[in-house]
């Protein structure tokens, strides 16, 4: 009994990280789909209207304004190629988050502004 104790005492802290390490990459991989999609958001709100302003209503009215950045370049007249930059920080998991710490996702599209 005593033996089962001392295995379990050893093995249960690796168990532990390498499941939090599972868990940091499906948390990484979520917020990699989120910058995308919030991208893609941003850059049709910006096809229409070519501001930053117009790209954070967007992404307000998905939720997602609290968690992500916008950037709008380039020519935004009518007929000109507007680029769109997404970041968002990447969520973390305690312990083996650290290496993750303050990292941002970051997502570019460029679009064709409507209009003229």
């Amino acid at each position: 009994m005593a033996q089962a104790t001392v295995e379990t005492a050893l093995v249960l802290p690796v168990v532990v990280v390498v499941a939090l390490v599972v868990v940091q990459a499906g948390l990484l991989a979520r917020d990699q789909v989120l910058a995308v999609g919030a991208a893609r958001i941003a850059a049709r709100a910006v096809t229409v209207e070519p501001t930053a302003d117009a790209a954070r209503r967007a992404l307000g009215a998905a939720g997602l304004a609290d968690r992500v950045a916008v950037e709008v370049r380039g020519a935004t007249r009518p007929g000109g190629l507007a680029t769109v930059t997404v970041e968002l920080e990447a969520a973390t998991v305690p312990v083996v988050g650290r290496a993750l710490a303050g990292r941002r996702l970051r997502e570019r599209l460029t679009v064709l502004v409507e209009g003229g």
